[in-house]
């Protein structure tokens, strides 16, 4: 159901430009000119007082190159330096609109065209309705069912019929229109002799540009051989013309709430330019009426007025201690020596009770001249009880770092209720950002300190310690305050989508113990193993650089994409299958990895970047990471980085660790079980197919998992038409190949070419497939309409998962997003799957004390340190947990070995 609300998209930049050239010049009686200013806010008051939207965002162009200077050096060269007289205006205005409450957005490397472009699709996707302020034509390719564009100054609006019979094109060949046409003021080179009739007519004839390219030999006279001529530029204006709708911006459409005006900044900013008109429209003096351009949201959260303290005594301790226990849920904030969990000491502690009310307990501040603290020691004795106690709610923004740090001093944190970080990202994981000075920014507008604030950056930066204690205070304290008001601020979004809330409670919160244990515990590595094999890594790749030299037939740089290009496409003639987007004939992975098959160098080159990736990441890195009190590796899994809800990791990332090659198994074998114990890894077995299988309800699929058959073989002999005893090796590869490719929304190209057959009989492996599976296919389609008329698509347990560019124009942006909606609920299911498995594993290693734990967890496998006596029922036991984590129309299949190496459990 579309959303009621509406967000309104004002083009800065378009406004400046035009108030400056459109209207009567106006200057202070100081000479300062002020006219533009004047025009803009005239044009944004009357905005806003006619459409009274939910949302608002001012933006405007930064200043600097973007990314079509870098496609295009001609681009926007003609334009000549902007006025003095303008220039001089433009930091007042961006001042003046700030103090308005209005949300200012100018990202660097980017125009306003492509970050309006991104939250309008984003507004789209989330069912609100849209309308850019613009005098831009090119932003009519954004117009759609949802966006609407207006012209403040000539007061008129463009829907999508308003742009057809304006251009008499339609919306979605606006792009193909103008890279045909041109821009004469960005300099976009379009085709001469074609003017706008003439495009609209061959668009209307011909559909695409592509159309016409493809027809252009049919196009007679003088602007037929212009096309013909200039064919070889149209991609380039196209890519000019086409505005960005994909930007990962930290900006949400939540956070473009309007802010109460700071009266006092306006009428000191009115009464220095001068502008009287505005000024009399500001309420007198002392008047605390609200005088917003518009109201604020209904749901935007308040600012609270702020009251923060530094405990430096035991009264003051005290006195928080009782609120603390008092409080039904505290906000709670630890400040470190370092951000490495198992190093990490405290050096302060901040708590937040109500909004604006926060402490800042500083324990370790010593630098010269540091005012005298209370005894850490003593201190978070006292703080024990409270700490640890169960009943005493707590939250925090990314809790388990918190509960680590903590743990380093004795202390095992109870009582962890929410974790703002996980709220934020169980409502909408594709955010590109989690971290607190984000959220806080995107559901609160506020801006928080930097931590590089306080403590300085890079070279400079300082250690918490050694921050003076009046900075340290402000900048902790609003760490705990900033976190209780997005706990308030979000939990009652989740709260209201009751399996949102589900989800948050049954499976994010509950994993975070989880993950503090096993990172705690760790894994052991054997650092020796780990030395050898990269000393014979290190032998190979002598080997290969003389075998790449060979091939190439001189020296040159293996690492330098550049020095490869020449050699390759240059020297050598490989045909080249990609550019990149500055037009240079690609290297990438999946480039070279077609070419290897028929050509000797891109072979040695890949084998050449496996193994360099393999030493550097692993062989020197590993045992660098060992910490050296535990002979073990301690990861950090993170849950707030993947869209799709799987966990990562980091310090060392042990989920991409190669396992189709030799040497990258041979990494798993420095991962050891101590003396008298085992590794016990458990797996998942063709989870995402059985989620497949669940999801679209296909009888033959659902049969073929029930009686427990070979699936890829299965498949195979439908899409073929064999006995599955008949089935061969490469039919039963083909098979897999369509399975697994089908849900990752490969085409029948893609599948073509990893089966290297033609892409005809691959259409028809496609078409059989279809035929013998139907609910596959009716899956898929109904999917991709949900994904289009929701803007997201859901996974079995109801985590979300939005699909910004499933309305996309841009058709490779759809299409990508098409793929996504089909694979992310399967993606997403399997990721909740193993996060409950893993709360199940633990809920019993924890009631039962078995001789066991849990160490890791990569994509749909747990590995568990054993003892070795114990193995058998051990495994017993954590099948039966991983295979009960939910209910499918399938049941789920897990497979489990062990040895004394992660190498061996497998």
């Amino acid at each position: 159901m579309a959303d009621a609300r509406k967000l309104c998209l004002i083009d800065g930049s378009s406004y400046l430009y035009r108030a400056f050239h459109a209207l009567p010049p106006l200057t202070s009686s100081r000479g300062e000119p002020t006219g533009a200013i004047l025009g803009v806010l005239n044009m944004i008051n009357k905005l806003l007082k006619e459409e009274s939207p939910d949302f608002v965002a001012v933006v405007f162009d930064a200043p600097g190159r973007t990314f079509r200077d870098d496609l295009f050096e001609q681009y926007k060269a003609q334009r000549p330096p902007m006025p003095d007289d303008l220039r001089l205006q433009v930091e007042p205005l961006l001042e003046a609109v700030q103090a308005l409450g209005l949300p200012l957005l100018r990202i660097e490397g980017v125009e306003a065209d492509d970050v309006i472009g991104t939250l309008a699709t984003r507004a789209v996707a989330a069912g609100l309705a849209t309308l850019i302020s613009t005098g831009d034509k090119d932003m009519a390719q954004l117009v759609d069912d949802q966006v609407t564009l207006v012209n403040t100054m000539s007061g008129t609006r463009l829907d999508r019929q308003g742009v057809k019979a304006k251009f008499d094109v339609l919306p979605e060949q606006m792009v193909d229109y103008l890279a045909l046409v041109g821009d004469a003021s960005d300099n976009i080179p379009g085709v001469p002799k074609v003017g706008p009739k003439t495009a609209a007519k061959w668009l209307n004839q011909y559909g695409t540009l592509d159309g016409i390219v493809a027809h252009a030999e049919q196009i007679p006279g003088k602007v037929g051989d212009s096309l013909r001529e200039h064919l070889d530029q149209l991609d380039l204006s196209r890519q000019l013309a086409t505005i960005r709708c994909d930007l990962a911006l930290d900006a949400s459409i939540v956070a473009l709430q309007v802010a109460a005006p700071d009266l006092e900044r306006l009428r000191g900013l009115y009464t220095r330019l001068e502008l009287t008109s505005l000024l009399r429209q500001l309420p007198a003096a002392g008047d605390t009426r609200a005088a917003a351009v518009m109201p604020p949201a209904a749901d935007a959260p308040p600012r609270p007025a702020r009251d923060y303290e530094t405990i430096l005594d035991d009264a003051a301790l005290e006195r928080w201690l009782g609120q603390l226990r008092a409080a039904e849920l505290a906000a709670f904030d630890t400040e470190t020596t370092s951000l490495d969990y198992m190093q990490a000491e405290i050096v302060g502690v901040s708590f937040c009770v109500e909004p604006g009310q926060a402490a800042y307990l500083p324990l370790a501040h010593d630098y010269a001249g540091a005012p005298t603290q209370l005894d850490r020691a003593a201190t978070l004795e006292k703080l024990r009880p409270w700490l640890e106690d169960a009943r005493c709610g707590k939250v925090g923004h990314h809790l388990k770092y918190d509960a680590h740090v903590l743990a380093n001093h004795g202390i095992a944190l109870g009582g962890m209720r929410y974790d703002s970080m996980l709220e934020s990202y169980v409502l909408n994981s594709t955010a590109t950002r989690h971290d607190m000075d984000s959220c806080a920014q995107r559901y609160l507008g506020l801006e928080t300190i930097r931590y590089e604030a306080v403590a300085g950056k890079g070279a400079k930066q300082i250690p918490f310690n050694q921050v003076p204690l009046e900075t340290a205070a402000e900048y902790a304290a609003e760490d705990a305050d900033v976190t209780l008001q997005l706990h308030r601020a979000l939990w009652p979004q989740l709260a209201a989508e009751p399996t949102l809330r589900r989800l948050y409670e049954e499976v994010e919160q509950p994993l975070v113990p989880v993950l503090l244990r096993m990172e705690q515990h760790g894994v052991l590595v054997d650092r020796a193993l780990l030395k050898a094999q990269g000393g014979e890594i290190a032998r190979r790749l002598l080997e290969l650089e003389g075998e790449v030299h060979a091939a190439a037939g001189q020296p040159f740089n293996i690492d330098s994409p550049k020095q490869l290009q020449e050699i390759l496409f240059g020297k050598l003639e490989v045909p080249v299958l990609r550019r990149t987007p500055t037009g240079q004939p690609s290297t990438a992975e999946d480039v070279l990895e077609e070419l290897a098959d028929r050509y000797p160098l891109p072979r040695l080159i890949l084998e050449y970047r496996g193994l360099a990736k393999l030493k550097s990441t692993y062989t020197d890195k590993l045992p660098e990471q060992v910490d050296p009190r535990t002979g073990r590796v301690h990861t950090s899994y993170h849950q707030a980085v993947a869209v799709t809800g799987r966990l990562s990791s980091s310090d060392p990332n042990l989920q991409n660790i190669p396992i189709r090659t030799p040497e990258g198994r041979r990494i798993r074998q420095a991962f050891v079980a101590p003396p008298g114990h085992v590794l016990l890894a458990a797996d998942y077995s063709q989870i995402e197919l059985r989620i497949m299988a669940h999801l679209s309800g296909d009888a033959n699929l659902l049969a073929a998992f029930a009686a427990d058959r070979d699936i890829h073989q299965a498949t195979a002999a439908e899409v073929f038409g064999v006995e599955p005893d008949r089935v061969s090796v490469a039919q039963r590869r083909a098979a897999k190949a369509i399975n697994f490719g089908l849900i990752y929304g490969m085409s029948a190209f893609g599948l073509a070419r990893q089966l290297g057959i033609e892409r005809g009989a691959a259409q028809a492996y496609v078409d059989r497939y279809f035929e013998r599976y139907p609910g596959v296919k009716r899956y898929m389609d109904e999917t991709r309409e949900r994904a289009r008329a929701l803007g997201y698509v859901e996974t079995v347990f109801g985590r979300r998962l939005y699909l910004p560019d499933i309305r996309s124009r841009n058709r490779q942006q759809q299409q990508y997003a098409e793929r996504s909606a089909i694979n992310a609920p399967m993606q997403g299911t399997a990721a909740d799957i193993i996060k409950r498995a893993m709360i199940t594993v633990d809920e019993w290693l924890q009631r039962d004390r078995p001789p066991a734990r849990l160490v890791m967890q990569v994509h749909d496998e747990l590995v568990l340190e054993v003892e070795a006596g114990a193995v058998a029922e051990l495994t017993d036991q954590v099948v039966a947990c991983m295979a009960g984590a939910a209910t499918l129309r399938v049941p789920l299949r897990v497979e489990a070995g062990f040895g004394a190496n992660w190498d061996q459990a497998h």
